[in-house]
């Protein structure tokens, strides 16, 4: 290895987005050392306590953690805490005992922090409001990076991220893009809420840019698809049908009877409000300081499909 080659200490190499950054990062001459439960060099779970880090490193990744689901029981929404917040603890812990002299810590965060289930435009100057455990363990945990980098005088980057695309996604656009796959995905009404939403490969572009940076930043696509946009671009991508739609009288109907199944119903009237809330943020602050110039989501999946339809055209975005 040429004594010049930076190497970046990366979590979450297996995940998502993870394989992305690792990409990239290879892409790009960096040597990487990945850190995770398995299929890594440093096989660690770091919930369980600080890792040994033997080598020199000069950047830390800070992408592992447990994802953003809904908890069912209070044993899985402790998880939140002990995975993201305190297994973060252990990875700084950690890289104290190793000694390296690192330059810069870029911690994936998300825009759960914010708290909110609708709003247009919240920047990052908006007040941190999360109440539950997944976003409550991400402000707590960028909290924790930005201590010790104070403290250390390290280099800090924390990026929030909305929902994210690629090939094979996970969370709630991986769930749609599977139920489009299989004929099951009803849409809704007019179906015009917009939400955020960023292409991995971006934000995996981004990061070797990222090393003699400090700040905090939304990362979105820029556009803020509708949901009727982000249904029939991954409709045409896939080559199926385009969703059905059914009237607004029938979701509130569906709603409120899982309203009344409990917990156990996968469709209530909470999920019914998140679906038609349009939720967007701002990226100004990372296309000012760091030229982040995204790719639109909608074009990617387009881009992808075999299936053509003459004329057709997106709304214009107000």
């Amino acid at each position: 290895m040429n004594s010049s080659t930076k190497i970046a200490l990366l979590t979450g190499s297996t995940g998502f987005l993870g394989t992305y950054i690792k990409s990239e990062l290879d892409k790009k001459g960096y040597k990487t050392i990945t850190l995770g439960r398995k299929k890594t060099d440093i096989i660690h779970d770091l919930s369980e306590g600080a890792p040994k880090i033997t080598g020199h490193f000069d950047y830390l990744i800070h992408c592992a953690g447990k994802a953003h689901v809904v908890p069912k029981t209070e044993k899985e929404a402790d998880l939140f805490y002990s995975t993201n917040f305190m297994g973060t603890l252990n990875l700084l812990d950690g890289i104290n005992q190793n000694g390296s002299n690192i330059k810069c810590i870029v911690f994936v965060s998300s825009v759960a922090v914010y708290g909110v289930n609708e709003g247009v435009n919240i920047n990052e100057t908006f007040p941190l409001l999360a109440t539950d455990p997944y976003g409550k363990s991400k402000i707590s945990t960028e909290k924790a990076i930005e201590d010790y980098c104070n403290a250390n005088n390290v280099k800090c980057c924390i990026l929030r991220l909305p929902l994210i695309a690629g090939d094979n996604p996970p969370g709630n656009l991986g769930s749609m893009i599977r139920a489009i796959k299989k004929g099951w995905y009803l849409s809704i009404g007019n179906a015009d809420a917009r939400k955020s939403i960023v292409l991995a490969k971006d934000v995996a572009s981004l990061i070797p840019n990222l090393f003699e940076k400090s700040g905090i930043y939304n990362l979105t696509d820029g556009y803020n698809p509708t949901f009727r946009e982000l249904e029939l671009a991954i409709a045409l991508y896939l080559n199926k049908r385009v969703p059905l739609i059914i009237p607004q009288f029938m979701a509130n109907f569906m709603a409120k009877t899982g309203d009344f199944l409990g917990k156990g119903s996968p469709f209530n009237s909470i999920k019914l409000r998140k679906i038609q809330s349009t939720l967007t943020f701002l990226d100004e602050k990372a296309r000012k300081e760091l030229s982040w110039k995204p790719h639109s989501v909608i074009d990617y999946y387009l881009s992808m499909s075999k299936f053509q339809v003459p004329n057709f055209k997106f709304q214009e975005k107000e």
